[in-house]
């Protein structure tokens, strides 16, 4: 889940972004690790709650246990709406790149990319275990195809740049505050970039042993994700170099024409094709259960909680797939992902400041794993965030303040649920004494 949920296409598009920021091979590899350290830092961070609570919905369990009903309101509707534009997104990318290779699928983009989420949603459908067998087959493929990629970039001749170790810059290096702000802004992007480290934790109480099984999951795939990043860029140096890849929309388009002439297209577009499907799967299974913890909470309608014999939340699965196919055939997903951008940050900001919480409220309380060199690691993840966030509001402010619009107007919405849910539930109870 974390494998197919992390490696989609960002890494195939995002490294000219840094490149531009950071046009030396030291500083670019450099902001790389520096967002997998961080990665590691709040995956380690949320395993602690994850494990110890073990129930699935995603960050929303524990921030809602840790502090309070509301701001776990907030940061399930929004994680929910996130996730759901993230699969249609998807859905447009994929048929994007998949109508040249079937022409009879031109003009119909739309109708192509919700066809492609309905039988997710079909698949799906029939339970857990088929959604585990297709994320492993799917993530197995992209794990093969990025490192068949990373193999023949390394075994051919280096790039006249790269040999002669005279490219040291792709241009003029940055210095003093402009060098600071350039590695914020290459660190925002690296770290979208390893956005979905937190898969594990929609799965809590679906997971064998999961005191054991999600700090393990989280720990280790996110280590892989650092090894495969990290590699596929040290290939695209040796292939391109950096100052061909500074500013490079799509550096593994390039890559593929360096190495495979006319048939790189070809190549590039089925390891898109691979990586947005294993993105689908995982964040198609993720996104329900989200509804369905809030469900259980007394948030969201009780129907809802309604779980299939193969362990599918039914209404939230198939009210998942809907909103995802509005989004595709309204064309709105872009806007949805923009406001959202903010809150992918500020959840993370509220889940970590939820450890420290749930560490003082329940300190009693069994913890199968406990995060490493507590309060300092989770303190410096906590400070990042707060950092990205800041970053976030100055970089894209004319959706941030729209953003901040809505997390203020989230509190009368919730009030309202809050009072039809309360009034729901006394009516049921009132009649089950009548009877």
């Amino acid at each position: 889940m974390l494998v197919g949920g992390t490696i989609v296409i960002g890494i195939l598009r995002t490294p000219g972004d840094v490149a531009a920021q950071l046009p030396s091979p030291a500083l670019f590899l450099g902001a790389w690790i520096i967002g997998g350290l961080y990665a590691l830092l709040a995956a380690i961070s949320l395993a602690e709650p994850g494990a110890m609570v073990a129930r699935s919905g995603g960050q929303y369990v524990f921030v809602s246990r840790g502090l309070g009903r509301y701001p776990g309101f907030v940061v399930g509707w929004s994680d929910w709406l996130s996730l759901c534009a993230t699969v249609a997104l998807g859905g447009m990318v994929f048929t994007e790149y998949v109508e040249p290779l079937l022409p009879a699928l031109g003009g119909r983009g739309g109708a192509t990319g919700v066809a492609v989420v309905l039988l997710f949603g079909l698949l799906l459908w029939r339970g857990i275990r088929i959604g585990d067998l297709s994320q492993q087959i799917l993530s197995a493929a992209k794990a093969l195809a990025f490192g068949s990629l990373i193999a023949v970039c390394l075994s051919v001749p280096a790039s006249a740049e790269t040999a002669a170790g005279s490219g040291t810059t792709g241009g003029a290096a940055p210095s003093g505050l402009a060098l600071a702000t350039a590695i914020v802004l290459a660190l925002q992007a690296v770290i979208y970039t390893y956005d979905g480290w937190n898969g594990p934790l929609y799965f809590g109480e679906e997971t064998r042993n999961p005191g054991h099984g999600i700090p393990r999951s989280m720990v280790l795939g996110v280590l892989l994700v650092i090894l495969i990043y990290v590699l596929v860029n040290v290939a695209f140096l040796r292939v391109l170099g950096i100052s061909r890849m500074a500013g490079d929309p799509f550096v593994a388009a390039s890559v593929g024409q360096q190495l495979f002439g006319d048939r790189g297209d070809l190549v590039i577009r089925l390891l898109v094709l691979i990586s947005i499907l294993s993105g689908m799967n995982a964040i198609v299974l993720m996104a329900p259960r989200v509804l369905l913890a809030m469900s259980r909470d007394r948030l969201l309608p009780a129907a809802l909680q309604t779980v299939n014999r193969g362990g599918t939340p039914t209404v939230a699965h198939w009210t998942t797939i809907g909103v995802v196919a509005g989004f595709i055939l309204s064309g709105t997903v872009n806007s949805v992902l923009a406001l959202c951008a903010f809150f992918f940050v500020f959840n993370y900001t509220l889940s970590f400041v939820s450890v420290f919480a749930l560490r003082r409220k329940e300190p009693e309380t069994p913890r199968p794993f406990r995060v490493p060199g507590f309060p300092f690691t989770t303190g410096l993840a906590l400070l990042g965030s707060l950092a990205f966030l800041g970053g976030s509001v100055v970089s894209d402010w004319s959706h941030s303040w729209k953003s901040m619009v809505l997390l203020a107007l989230s509190y009368p919405v919730y009030r309202v649920l809050e009072r039809h849910q309360h009034g729901t539930t006394e009516d049921t109870e009132n009649s089950t004494e009548s009877f």
